[in-house]
């Protein structure tokens, strides 16, 4: 069974709509630049990959996660052609820390004096549901947070409602915004301070957070769905998930195998037929060995045929919506015959050995099927499979 991906929408550091962002980094462009939400002297990490979004000169403000997540289902919506009418649609938000950041800001605010969110005003709206209510008329909406693979959980959970007849289009999403819990964690954790994030390089030091919002319109094969609908932009073959629980933050490859593996039974499809992997790729030094020696073990001696490319060299690590941001792009590429490559990737870990990793700059290619990899603590893993549709 097959599901119809008509319409895309996405925003991060590298640009916003689907068009800028995959032409950003089909070019190679980075989103890292200095820290503008947090005092750099406060932090040993001063970079990451943040939107740039705020008024000029201004504090940080409450709400942008939300923002960016409204802007990506609008997109998505248009680009679909089903108008902006979500009454009748299920949607689907995948995140790691939701409005955290929000919550953050009100803390300070209340530490300065100033006044804070009541329980029926402003608390409302650490939940996405709320906006999307207002903005689409959204009756039925959920979030899952399932760390950094959320996105495609939710992905998942979607073809089940579609496989089911509990919907005949359900809109995807997923988003996250850098906090200053979530920095500092990573600012603490690392031995060295990271200066860029450099995916299954040698002298990678570990991840850094990035920004972003990704949205997909999904529908059911031969449904009449709601409106009226171009073509679809590709074909959602499957989604495998995982939660093997080996490690809090430690990834398993044997959990990760097992995604990949589901993934492919689901789609019918060999290892041999893949021509696209987009790599979860976080730049840590145990998750891009696991994933490295998972996608050896399971391609075998067909690793080296698809091109493979990890998209955080430049995004930065999305978190929750990281997935679905890769999905998108994975749609575009085969739709476009190119791919993005892995910036700063000079010298490939040893467990990657004989990948055929894109670098430097965007490669053509005539492909059909695409693989999205997305990875999370407590080993939840989530596995899409999607195809070309015929031009």
């Amino acid at each position: 069974m097959t599901w119809l991906v008509t319409g895309t929408g996405a925003v991060c550091s590298v640009g916003r709509g689907t068009g800028e962002v995959f032409e950003a980094l089909c070019a190679g462009r980075s989103g890292l630049a200095g820290l503008r939400s947090f005092p750099r002297d406060r932090f040993r990490v001063t970079h990451a990959y943040e939107i740039d979004d705020r008024p000029e000169g201004g504090d940080d403000l409450p709400g942008r996660a939300t923002g960016w997540l409204l802007d990506a289902v609008a997109e998505a919506l248009a680009d679909a052609g089903v108008g902006e009418d979500l009454s009748e649609v299920p949607v689907l938000v995948g995140t790691g820390l939701r409005e955290l950041r929000s919550a953050e800001l009100w803390w300070n605010r209340a530490g300065r004096g100033g006044t804070v969110p009541d329980e029926t005003g402003d608390l409302a709206r650490l939940h996405f549901g709320t906006a999307l209510r207002e903005r689409f008329g959204a009756t039925a909406t959920y979030t899952f947070s399932n760390a950094c693979s959320a996105s495609l959980y939710a992905l998942a959970l979607a073809t089940d409602l579609l496989a089911t007849g509990g919907a005949e289009t359900v809109v995807v999403a997923g988003v996250d915004g850098i906090t200053t819990s979530m920095h500092g964690l990573l600012d603490r954790v690392h031995a060295e301070p990271p200066d860029a994030v450099r995916p299954f390089d040698r002298m990678r030091r570990g991840v850094l957070m990035g920004e972003g919002a990704a949205a997909v319109v999904l529908r059911a094969s031969g449904g009449s769905g709601a409106g009226r609908a171009p073509a679809a932009r590709g074909l959602l073959r499957s989604v495998g998930v995982s939660c093997d629980a080996f490690h809090v933050t430690a990834p398993d490859p044997k959990g990760i195998a097992g995604a990949v593996r589901q993934a492919h039974a689901r789609a019918g499809i060999k290892p041999s037929d893949v021509d696209l992997v987009m790599l979860h790729g976080t730049g840590t030094l145990l998750n891009d060995e696991a994933e490295a020696i998972a996608i050896a073990e399971v391609f075998a001696e067909w690793a080296g045929k698809p091109m493979m490319t990890a998209v955080k060299s430049m995004t930065g690590h999305t978190s929750g919506g990281s997935g679905l941001l890769g999905l998108v792009t994975a749609v575009r590429a085969l739709a476009e015959g190119r791919v993005p490559p892995t910036v700063g990737l000079n010298e490939p870990v040893a467990e990657a050995a004989g990948f055929r990793f894109v670098r430097d700059r965007a490669e053509p290619a005539e492909m059909s099927l695409a693989q999205v990899n997305a990875f999370g603590f407590g080993g939840v893993n989530a596995v899409a499979i999607v195809e070309r549709t015929a031009s």
